[in-house]
């Protein structure tokens, strides 16, 4: 399958955002002061493991949908040479 420049281009750049989006939000997770995340004795809550499940699946599915992307710029540009 041969994927088009903006699709290539557009998968590229949704596995980046993923990333940056993923890791801001895994950071401020981590050091959440409202209560959600972690509990009195700062032992993490159930909201704190679901939400770095997301984040961890996002970041892996991110990396696969980047990869295409990457995969597909770099195949039309060894098309074009």
């Amino acid at each position: 399958m041969k994927l088009s420049r903006p699709v290539s281009w557009f998968l590229l750049a949704f596995g980046a955002w993923s990333w940056i989006i993923w890791v801001t939000f895994v950071k401020n997770l981590w050091k959440d002061g409202s209560g959600l995340a972690f509990d009195d004795a700062g032992d993490p809550t159930a909201y704190f493991w679901v939400h770095l499940l997301l984040a961890i699946t996002s970041f892996l599915l991110g990396t696969a949908v980047g990869w295409i992307g990457f995969r597909g710029v770099r195949a039309l540009r060894a098309e074009k040479a």
